[in-house]
């Protein structure tokens, strides 16, 4: 499909879960009612609901912020960035302020030179409520495993299997740490979200964060499933995403630190982060987080994380993130490894620790999910977005057209005061 062709949908405020009455009232009518276990909660236009309201609908694992107080995000909210104009992808005019409506947006916040510039939430979310970060959550792991590479408890050219003999027999049995690390990985698996036979699919129903069929004896767990994955193709022969790789690192983080990801998460980042509230990770039936999309956050904690990230790891009074590290993300891997994915909107982009990295002028890299949700770190223009939102289509490339301009736009207003 052209990433420019997109199904028609309801609008923006034609799906407002508050004006479609979805979970109102005590309990709610039966055809307002969205449940997980119908696969309701995943269906559009619920999901705009459903996002903001995870721990409500499925098992979770909490990632303390701890006792220290609340860092502070300085205020110094502007009045003239709605009216910032861009040009879309594919060549139609447009305003920042139009952009969320396009992309079906949750909330937003934006920082710059660590002050909130911008706020805005719609839907269901809230400043208070956890939204699913889907694969942002990587770019958390990511950085995890980065860390302890940095540290030495991780070595990076080792096969996975010294570290998780469980997968010998699997696509992982020859494959390096880094190539896991960076996606390299040759691996017959599918996260082709549009196709209802897709591997993914199999992947969230073994690890329960999608509803299972009638009559499901898959895989159990996520483990259960990463155990039957087998090889296709040659590791480090180019950049490919997918899901499972991530879940492997978590795994292997897991076992370097001894700790669960949650409490790892917490006690490496979160607590440090002076959060306004705790995280949480989606679980599977015997606690297994999900490292791969499990995360949710509020807002502008997610944003808290980004700052940091700009500011070379250092937020609230910590060097939380080595400065090595968020100095290895930021000069990206082998620019050529990611061409041969086929990205069309990300030309000259590489896939570094589990981020994104523009190679653009102004040193961009960002932390992607689907539907939307985003970390974006501008360090040139000192500006940091979070968003969250429930687009109705996975794929980042029908957001990507909107989006990418958008943030440019904004950086380029910014930058000039």
């Amino acid at each position: 499909m052209n990433p420019t062709t997109l199904p028609v949908f309801p609008s923006h405020t034609d799906t407002d879960p508050r004006r479609l009455g979805w979970m109102q009232g005590f309990p709610p009518p039966a055809d307002k009612t969205i449940r997980f276990a119908d696969g309701s909660y995943y269906e559009f236009p619920q999901r705009r609901w459903a996002f903001s309201h995870v721990r409500e609908l499925v098992p979770t694992a909490a990632v303390s912020r701890g006792s220290g107080p609340v860092a502070a995000l300085p205020r110094a909210e502007r009045d003239d960035l709605d009216a910032v104009t861009f040009t879309t992808l594919d060549g139609r005019a447009m305003t920042w302020g139009e952009a969320f409506a396009a992309n079906y947006t949750d909330g937003v916040v934006v920082l710059h030179r660590g002050r909130i510039v911008y706020e805005r939430y719609f839907g269901a979310l809230e400043p208070h409520l956890p939204h699913n970060a889907f694969s942002v959550t990587k770019s958390f792991g990511g950085t995890l495993a980065a860390m302890q590479v940095l540290s030495g408890a991780l070595d990076e050219h080792a096969v996975v299997t010294h570290y998780v003999p469980e997968l010998a027999n699997t696509a992982y049995g020859d494959a390096t740490v880094r190539q896991v690390m960076d996606m390299i990985i040759g691996v017959k698996y599918s996260e082709a979200y549009a196709d209802p036979k897709a591997d993914i699919w199999a992947y969230a129903w073994a690890g329960g964060s999608r509803a299972r069929p009638a009559g499901y004896s898959g895989p159990a767990t996520f483990y259960d499933y990463l155990v039957t994955l087998q090889k296709q193709g040659e590791h480090g022969a180019g950049f490919t995403y997918k899901t499972v790789n991530t879940e492997v690192l978590g795994w292997i983080v897991k076992r370097v630190a001894g700790a669960r990801l949650a409490d790892l998460t917490s006690q490496l980042i979160w607590s440090k982060l002076g959060c306004e509230h705790d995280a949480l990770y989606q679980v599977d039936s015997v606690g297994t987080e999900s490292g791969g999309g499990g995360l949710a956050t509020t807002l502008r904690d997610l944003a808290r994380f980004g700052e940091a990230m700009r500011c070379d790891g250092a937020f609230n009074g910590h060097q939380i993130v080595p400065a090595a590290v968020v100095a290895d993300i930021r000069r990206g891997a082998d620019p050529a490894h990611f061409a041969s994915a086929g990205y069309t909107t990300l030309p000259g982009w590489s896939y570094r620790n589990m981020w994104w990295v523009a190679h653009d002028a102004h040193q961009c890299f960002t932390a992607r999910g689907i539907h939307g949700q985003l970390i974006w770190v501008d360090p040139t223009a000192e500006m940091v977005i979070a968003r969250y939102a429930s687009h109705p289509m996975a794929a980042k490339v029908f957001l990507d057209p909107t989006s990418l301009p958008a943030y440019r736009a904004l950086a380029e207003h910014l930058i000039r005061d």
